[in-house]
């Protein structure tokens, strides 16, 4: 079957229902199942968020920042790792 052509069938299936595997949902259970798993995804993200602002808080703490009570945002935080990088690789080409 060329790359271009469309899958048989899939016209035919629009607005039935899926057949084959386990038993017919009710809403019900459909509407439970999908705030389970939004709850899960979000927990992911929570989490996900949570570490990496962790790892952005370690970063922050071995930067050199001369107002010591100003906090970098996230994005000012990665590009001064990033120029002090830089700036230390090439203090070690020189000496």
């Amino acid at each position: 079957r060329s790359a271009r052509a469309p899958r048989e069938g899939a016209s035919r299936r629009k607005g039935k229902a899926r057949r084959g595997r386990g038993k017919a949902r009710s809403e019900g259970m459909l509407s439970k199942q999908k705030r389970s798993r939004r709850m899960k995804a979000n927990d992911r993200e929570r989490n996900r968020m949570h570490h990496l602002n962790s790892a952005l808080d370690a970063l922050r703490s071995v930067l050199p920042t001369f107002p010591d009570d100003a906090k970098l945002t996230k994005i000012e935080t990665l590009r001064f790792a990033h120029n002090y990088i830089w700036a230390l690789t090439q203090s070690l080409r020189l000496a």
